[in-house]
């Protein structure tokens, strides 16, 4: 089995929603399993409170509390979002006294080396397929990344 294949079999064990899958031939064994967790249903009962009926004077309604209007999330529609090709974990750089592939403010193009995502103690490197400037970088250095999780958001140049 080649790295395509198994890249391949992540990204169909990813979308299943199946939790593991072990194949094993004469030559090798492997195991995928994904960390996504099951959702658990919870049913709570809450007693009823009764409280005593009481006559008050009727008193002016208090005034409606005013709520602070939400930021306004920045339009992000003419940015290309760099996605993950696989579920791995995301590395900014080939090792930690390394420089960084990238930063916001670079200029990459089609080709250049972007970040590397370890999947299955192999580091694949993932290289742009877009041209333009990074403008924001979506994932923490370390972190674990889903397929298809946006990693980076480019202005095309």
């Amino acid at each position: 089995m080649d790295i395509k294949q198994i890249q391949d079999l992540i990204r169909f064990v990813s979308k299943s929603g199946v939790n593991e899958v072990s194949i094993e031939q004469k030559d090798f064994k492997i195991t995928i399993k994904t960390n996504e967790v099951q959702p658990t249903v919870v049913h709570a009962t809450i007693p009823a409170v009764t409280q005593p009926v009481t006559h008050a004077l009727p008193t002016a309604p208090a005034p409606a509390p005013v709520e602070p209007a939400a930021p306004a999330a920045p339009d992000t529609s003419k940015y290309i979002t760099v996605k993950s090709p696989m579920i791995g974990t995301f590395y900014r750089s080939s090792s930690p006294d390394k420089p960084m592939f990238v930063n916001v403010g670079d200029e990459i193009k089609p080709g250049t080396v972007v970040c590397i995502i370890e999947a299955m103690k192999l580091f694949n490197e993932i290289e742009s397929e877009v041209s333009g400037r990074v403008v924001k970088i979506l994932v923490d250095n370390a972190s674990p990344v889903e397929y298809d999780q946006p990693l980076f958001l480019v202005e095309p140049v």
